[in-house]
Order: structure tokens, then C-alpha cells, then sequence
């Protein structure tokens, strides 16, 4: 465990990681690069934030427990508030994109990986705290779930059309003189989608937690200074969260777009 922590504090805590990471490492050889033992930050980190959401869900779902008070908002901004908000800017966007019913089908998929993404960015901003998305690991993960669940959806949507579509994507019969150029470019496309998601979420966050590192070892009183890095780093934040959020909805609404281009051909 190479990242130094606020547990690092914790008696005993690098020690139980180190000699975990290493019998880790021993068992799955073919996950340890260049090391003897795996680096368990980015889970420990991605626990911490588990935890984080769901004491907030828990604290959101006491106060709709009455169905008379469920309608009516917070007077003050609480957990269910936040909630409300993030799920409805996600909402919105869906349906613009994929329109209200794709949206409702949808939105547990895509608000489940803005949240974790939100609250894993933010965690970077907390000193002695690392973020667990300046990892590959965690976000090519996240670009996978999006990546299978696109072609899952499209298959299940429009069937062997949906991979017809990348040899043809004009959907004429002339198309298919062009399939051999085609087909090569679109799975090309498709297979860079993964790796541009969890490359620009990882490169955005490892830049953004080295910037506050260093502004943090700059000033003797960190508290005061790095304020206007905070604010910077927040937006940092708040963007990528969305950036990754909105390129899926575009991905998955591809996808099924697919289906009613083939109908109003017919």
C-alpha cells in the first residue's frame, strides 16, 4: 500500500495492508505489475465512499418513510435534497437524450455510477485523502459497465441489427459495398470509448489531487490558502463527474437510436 493516508495513523493499519497486499499479490500474480504486493488504497478509498452514500441514502430515505411529508422539500439543503437535485439534473439531461422512458429505464444505471464518481472525486479534496478515480483500475471498470451495457442494450434492442449497423451504419443497400472500411473504423470507435472514459477521468483527477498536494505543502497554514484551489478542484470535480455521466447517455442512447432510424426507414 504505497499511498500514505489519515489510517496510515490508525496503530497497525500499513501493516495489515502491506501484509494483505502481498499475500493478495501472491495468490493473483497476474494483477501485481512491477510489485511484490497489490496497492489496496483505491478499494479502501472506494469503501470509505460506500459507506459515505449509503449513510446519506439511509438519512434521505428516514425522511420519505411518511408519504404526506414525502412531497413536500426540505426547508433546509439535507441529504435528501442533494439527492432530489443530482437525480433530477440527471433526469433531465436522460430525456433530452434518450427521451422519458429510456430515461426512467436508465437512470438507475447511470445515476448509480455519477454518484460514485461525484463522491469519489470529492474524497480527493479532503487532505490525508487520495480519490479513488486517479486509479485505473476503478475507472476503467466504471467504462466497461457503460461499455458492455451499450452493446447489451443494443443487441437486446434491435438485435444482430445493432452489429449489422457498424458495417452499414447508413442503413442502405449500397452500404454494404462499404462494410470492409466501415466495420474496421466503427469497432475502432466502439473499443475507444472505454479507454477515452477511464483515461480522461483518471488523468483529471490525478492532476487535480497533485495540484492540491503541492499547494498544501507550499503554505505553513493550509487551512486559509488552498481555499481558491479547493474551489477549482470542486469544479474539477463536479465536471468530470459529468462529462462521464453525459458521454454514457449519449453511448447507450446511440444504441438504441438504432432502432427507430431502421423504422422510420421502413
Amino acid at each position: 500500500m504505497s499511498d500514505k493516508t489519515l489510517l496510515s495513523f490508525i496503530p497497525g493499519f500499513d501493516d495489515a495492508m502491506h501484509h494483505a497486499g502481498e499475500s493478495l499479490g501472491a495468490v493473483y500474480p497476474s494483477l501485481v505489475q512491477h510489485e511484490k504486493e497489490l496497492n489496496l488504497t483505491p478499494g479502501i478509498m472506494l469503501l470509505i465512499v460506500a459507506v459515505v452514500v449509503l449513510g446519506l441514502v439511509f438519512a434521505a430515505r428516514g425522511k420519505m418513510k411518511d408519504v404526506d411529508k414525502a412531497v413536500i422539500p426540505d426547508d433546509t439543503f439535507t441529504a435528501r435534497t442533494f439527492f432530489e437535485l443530482f437525480l433530477d439534473t440527471f433526469m433531465t439531461l436522460m430525456t433530452d437524450i434518450m427521451g422519458e422512458k429510456n430515461a426512467k429505464r436508465f437512470l438507475p444505471l447511470i445515476g448509480t455510477c455519477g454518484v460514485l464518481i461525484f463522491f469519489s472525486n470529492f474524497l480527493g479534496l479532503v487532505p490525508g485523502f487520495v480519490p479513488p478515480t486517479d486509479n485505473l483500475n476503478v475507472t476503467l471498470t466504471l467504462a466497461l459497465v457503460i461499455f458492455v451495457s451499450t452493446h447489451v442494450v443494443g443487441v437486446m434492442t434491435n438485435g444482430l441489427g445493432h452489429l449489422a449497423h457498424m458495417a452499414n451504419p447508413v442503413g442502405e443497400w449500397w452500404g454494404w459495398f462499404l462494410a470492409p472500411l466501415m466495420l474496421p473504423i466503427e469497432l475502432i470507435g466502439h473499443l475507444a470509448r472505454p479507454v477515452s472514459l477511464s483515461l480522461r477521468l483518471m488523468g483529471n483527477m490525478i492532476g487535480d489531487h497533485k495540484v492540491l498536494g503541492i499547494f498544501l505543502g507550499l503554505v505553513a497554514i493550509p487551512i486559509v490558502y488552498p481555499v481558491p484551489i479547493l474551489m477549482l478542484g470542486s469544479i474539477v470535480c463536479v465536471v468530470q463527474t459529468a462529462v462521464f455521466c453525459l458521454l454514457s447517455m449519449i453511448y447507450i442512447g446511440l444504441a438504441l437510436e438504432e432502432q427507430h432510424h431502421e423504422e422510420g426507414g421502413h
